[in-house]
């Protein structure tokens, strides 16, 4: 057994090739071998925002608090909130983050293949982001 006790991992800011805003990641868990699978808390300010990116074996979102917004590919934006459960398929090119007016925070689980777990692509432009 072990217990990651609050507070003992550093939050991150997330970093600018992958994210436009204020975004903060806080690490929950990293996979175990024989395990693959990763966790992160990640907190969006209103406006902020994910690249567009893919999984290799897909990803789930829990969001916690706020108001968030998804999309995947030639889709339309979506509305999510707290106890929503979001699901992207493997290779589903998609993107996820707050609100124009209110943060979002959500929970962040996906498997890593071969060692990794994203495929960063091109930021989501204002225009796309725009509802």
């Amino acid at each position: 057994m072990e217990i990651k006790r609050i507070g003992s991992q550093a939050s991150n800011k997330g970093p600018t090739d992958w994210f436009t805003g204020t975004v903060r990641i806080d690490p929950l868990f990293q996979p175990t071998a024989p395990a693959r699978t990763a966790a992160a808390m990640v907190t969006f300010e209103p406006c902020a925002r994910t690249a567009w990116h893919t999984h290799p074996l897909g990803q789930t979102l829990i969001v916690t608090s706020g108001v968030g917004w998804v999309q995947r590919e030639d889709g339309p934006v979506e509305e999510v909130h707290p106890g929503d459960v979001i699901w992207f398929s493997p290779g589903e090119k998609h993107w996820h983050g707050a609100s124009s007016t209110v943060a979002m925070t959500h929970i962040a689980i996906q498997e890593q293949l071969d060692g990794k777990a994203v495929d960063w692509m091109e930021k989501v432009s204002d225009a796309q982001y725009t509802r």
